[in-house]
């Protein structure tokens, strides 16, 4: 394998992590962003054992795993009936998988810790809108046209709205998704809540209102919750324009434990609208630019696999790169290996949105009683767990990965617990 320079494009999770892969390879990686300082978007997510696995090969997993909170089920209920809706544990699969609810701050903490820690240079400011493939170099250009970087490879990790992906002879196609989220990252004092699920409440596939522990932002900081609430992108200024103290009471309505979160609300501003889209490209590569994360593949989170699926992106990148000195034929290999997983849960993704975010009265009325109930016969809760899991299909053995034991990071992850809470006598 001969030492590449590569231009990572996006200082997010998919962005730091191929260059910490890529760097430890040998590589001469540098991280361009357009923001004054390298900073997280957003509120909370959940890792699943495939990030979790790509995180375990970056000898970062016990420093995640000590800032997020263990997710064990997903649950959700209708809102006036109290019907349970969605009931998917993780232990209905063998082998001790479970979720990591986290701040976005706190990957993005890790990762960015590690990779100043590597010595890879972060270029800020630096806005950049095209990358084009000039004979073997791959080339990034600035608003102005400019030239800031020659590569003999670029990444795209900046998101599912690049400009980067929109100007690349394989862009595919954008589907703007009608409904989006209010998100807020708050303290839970006083909220009675499961400190290990994720707990949804809905009323049809109108309103569906969550509630994710989501961990520590810096390990001296204390836990907090992401909550959120579903909105129609089209709808969000009208809502606005209602004002705050209507919009708290129809929560209220559905769901008065709330009550301590939306007391912390005071203004607009403390939450963030959250849009989604759908698209792939394929393959997830133009001339000498490859994509990872949202870049390559974007969607709703019903499924909560966005930052779990870049980062399988950029570990079976790397992994394509140490196999060949061709960068062409390790770009059509990264392809190959990513095509089945990433199409999988795209298809699955956007078949379960309508259940959970529409207009249909018809699909919130099947979920709730047909499909509430078939998935508590067996084998539909193992199904269940391993589409949330990220692992229906495999997709380690394409990244040169290997799932983790989780019986064991369990039992280390117990014994550095209670280490920390036995007092060190001189």
């Amino acid at each position: 394998m001969k030492t590449l320079t590569i231009g990572i494009a996006g200082a997010g999770p998919a962005g730091l992590a191929a260059a910490l892969m890529l760097s430890r390879q040998g590589h001469r990686v540098e991280i361009l962003e357009r923001f004054g300082e390298a900073s997280p978007v957003g509120s909370g997510l959940m890792l699943q054992p495939t990030g979790l696995t790509v995180l375990s090969a970056l000898d970062l997993l016990q420093p995640i795993l000590s800032l997020g909170s263990r997710i064990d089920r997903l649950y959700g209920a209708d809102a006036k009936s109290g019907r349970t809706v969605l009931d998917v544990r993780y232990d209905a699969l063998a082998g001790g998988r479970f979720g990591l609810a986290v701040q976005r701050a706190a990957l993005f903490g890790v990762l960015h810790d590690a990779v100043v820690a590597a010595g890879i240079p972060i270029r800020t400011r630096v806005t950049l809108t095209a990358a084009t493939t000039s004979g073997q170099k791959a080339l990034l250009l600035d608003v102005a046209g400019q030239e800031v970087g020659r590569y003999d490879l670029v990444i795209d990790a900046t998101g599912a709205r690049s400009t980067i992906a929109a100007g690349a002879a394989t862009a595919p196609g954008v589907r703007e998704l009608a409904y989006g989220a209010f998100w807020a990252t708050l303290d839970s004092d006083g909220l009675a809540h499961d400190a290990n699920a994720l707990t949804q409440r809905y009323d049809r596939a109108k309103v569906m209102i969550g509630i994710l522990p989501a961990g520590r932002a810096r390990p001296a900081e204390r836990d907090r919750v992401a909550f959120f609430w579903s909105v129609k992108v089209g709808d969000a200024d009208a809502v606005k324009r209602a004002g705050l103290d209507r919009w708290k009471a129809s929560i209220r309505g559905y769901w008065p434990e709330c009550a301590p979160l939306l007391d912390q609300i005071d203004d607009w501003e403390q939450l963030t609208l959250a849009r989604y889209a759908h698209r792939t490209m394929r393959p997830p590569a133009s001339g000498r630019v490859a994509f990872v994360g949202d870049s390559a593949h974007s969607t709703s989170p019903q499924l909560g696999q966005g930052a779990n699926m870049a980062l399988i992106d950029a570990a079976t990148l790397a992994h394509a790169l140490s196999r060949t000195d061709d960068i062409d034929a390790a770009l059509a290999a990264y392809g190959r290996a990513r095509r089945n997983h990433m199409a999988l849960f795209q298809m699955l993704s956007l078949a379960f949105t309508p259940f959970y975010q529409s207009d249909s009265t018809a699909l919130a009325w099947l979920r709730d009683r047909l499909v509430a109930t078939i998935a508590r016969i067996p084998p539909a809760p193992a199904l269940l767990a391993s589409i949330v899991s990220g692992t229906l299909i495999d997709p380690f053995a394409a990244a040169g990965l290997k799932e983790c034991d989780w019986a064991r990071v369990k039992d280390e992850g117990h014994r550095s617990s209670v280490a920390a809470a036995v007092p060190v006598r001189a």
